[in-house]
């Protein structure tokens, strides 16, 4: 007899699926586009997306086409980008993984075993790579762990959330900090030949660990870096291959560091947007304020990450906000409302009396803020409580998870030419696109206008303007027979010629 009082050990109730006019989908209705319109106009993958990634299976879904093609741009091409980023510059280096492989144990790559094959990701070990590289890997071995655990619960909508995240860091952090080490001019260098395996090892185990949402994609990716370099060596399609599991060792500190400078990172771009700074004009400085400063010391470190992320000329950490921003601090109603019931009023009111910076100070020192109401101790953690922040004249700020990021609005006339010659770059580039220049091709290029701040701003920065933009030469004046592009530079309007260097 079954050990189970039910033919069944799981069982899944799944919500209904709803029109996009939130009534059941019904044929008499017709309240649905046909499935096939959505495939011949999104693609398989995007409608699978949809229906795992958009919410867990047990609620009831309604039907979105723009949801439907939000998830492409979120998902399948960001992945899909990162996968055309290693492609373009693997091929301009010729870093073949089959060839690496062989060369690094002394043999040809069609005589390795599949079992040999999987050393490949230890060309050099983890532990010896960038911090950068041991981060991702960290995080994609976390990644598996967890939609092993996500999908074991039979929870796919947690499941693609983690992976979800993992694509986005990849993309938005270690690809885009990467970048210098891909385009660096040694070829063969320790450094340039880890930053192509580890992004080679991503995107082969998240070809695996897709498979089951977008099986599409994941096959694609699969042919093209697996079996077109290794041939029969490897299983021939993706969906022949071991799930992967995340067993790898990973360094939870350094996953708590780097995600603390990419915290940074957003608020200071946050802060940005508040005050209407463009990402591209540098400034002065920025402050950062840490409630919980375990980690500081090496934030302090990576300093230059933060300048260059937020485009500031200096990164300094302050213990003294108060200069900066006033705070604002008021009792988290959900979270205290059945600790303090009644108490809660007078709480509040206790909070409104005392200097918001104080307080702060006490969660920052002592991980919680204690007062006493009618004669009983009560004790406020960060998370109890809602922390208010408004930035000082000459400031903006943003805030979050017990982090302040202030930085500073004034702009001086050196610092305003700088953001108009990366102005003049982002034009430049905008035409080398246009122009289908290969991504090695030099330039020849000339600036016109009648704007003084403009013309003094490639006089500045000629150097980074040329370095930025493959620029052998840079000139304020046209090139014969060459066709201008117009555009805007602050107030001005500037002509920029561009012609591709034979």
């Amino acid at each position: 007899p079954t050990p189970y009082p039910h033919p069944f050990r799981n069982c899944i109730v799944l919500g209904l699926m709803l029109g996009e006019d939130g009534q059941k989908m019904s044929k008499s209705k017709r309240n649905y586009r046909e499935p096939n319109e959505i495939f011949d106009k999104y693609g398989a993958d995007a409608l699978r997306w949809y229906l795992f990634a958009n919410q867990p299976p047990w609620t009831s879904i309604r039907y979105s086409e723009d949801a439907i093609k939000d998830s492409i741009p979120e998902f399948l091409l960001r992945l899909w980008n990162v996968y055309s980023f290693f492609t373009i510059y693997a091929n301009i280096d010729r870093f073949n993984p089959a060839g690496e492989l062989a060369s690094a144990s002394g043999g040809a790559a069609n005589q390795l075993t599949p079992s040999e094959l999987s050393k490949a990701k230890f060309y050099r070990p983890v532990a010896d790579r960038n911090e950068l590289d041991r981060w991702v890997l960290g995080e994609l071995y976390a990644t598996c762990a967890t939609v092993v655990e996500r999908m074991d619960a039979y929870d796919n909508y947690g499941a693609c959330q983690a992976i979800t995240a993992f694509v986005d860091g990849l993309s938005n952090w270690y690809v885009r900090r990467s970048r210098d080490r891909y385009w660096a001019k040694e070829t063969r260098s320790a450094d340039k030949l880890d930053a192509y395996w580890t992004l080679y090892e991503c995107l082969i185990t998240t070809s695996k660990l897709i498979a089951p949402f977008v099986p599409f994609l994941a096959e694609k990716l699969w042919q093209d870096l697996a079996v077109s370099v290794f041939a029969e060596q490897v299983p021939e399609s993706v969906h022949l291959c071991d799930f992967p599991v995340g067993d790898a060792q990973i360094d939870k500190a350094l996953s708590e560091q780097m995600d603390l400078v990419r915290l940074v990172s957003s608020l200071g771009r946050q802060a940005r947007s508040a005050a209407e700074l463009k990402v591209r004009q540098p400034l002065a400085k920025v402050e950062v304020i840490l409630a919980d400063t375990t980690h500081r010391k090496w934030l302090e470190e990576h300093a230059g990450v933060i300048a260059e992320e937020l485009n500031v000329k200096a990164v300094e950490f302050t213990d003294t906000p108060e200069k900066y921003v006033d705070h604002e601090v008021l009792p988290n109603f959900k979270l205290l409302g059945k600790k303090l019931g009644k108490l809660m009023p007078k709480v509040k009111g206790v909070l409104a009396q005392q200097s918001g910076s104080e307080l702060l100070a006490n969660i920052r020192d002592n991980g919680q803020i204690d007062i006493v109401i009618d004669g009983q101790d009560v004790a406020l953690t960060a998370e109890e409580v809602e922390i208010r922040i408004q930035a000082k004249p000459g400031w903006t700020s943003a805030n979050d998870k017990g982090v302040v990021v202030v930085l500073a609005t004034e702009i001086t006339e050196e610092l305003l030419a700088e953001g108009m010659a990366r102005d003049v770059v982002r034009v430049i580039q905008d035409i080398r696109k246009e122009i289908n220049c290969e991504f090695t091709n030099r330039i020849e290029t000339g600036v016109v206008t009648d704007s003084g701040p403009v013309k003094k701003a490639v006089e500045l920065f000629g150097h980074y303007i040329r370095q930025e933009t493959l620029a052998t030469s840079l000139v304020m004046q046209s090139l014969p027979g060459v066709e201008s592009t117009t555009a805007k530079i602050g107030d001005a309007e500037v002509d920029i010629y561009v012609r591709v260097v034979k």
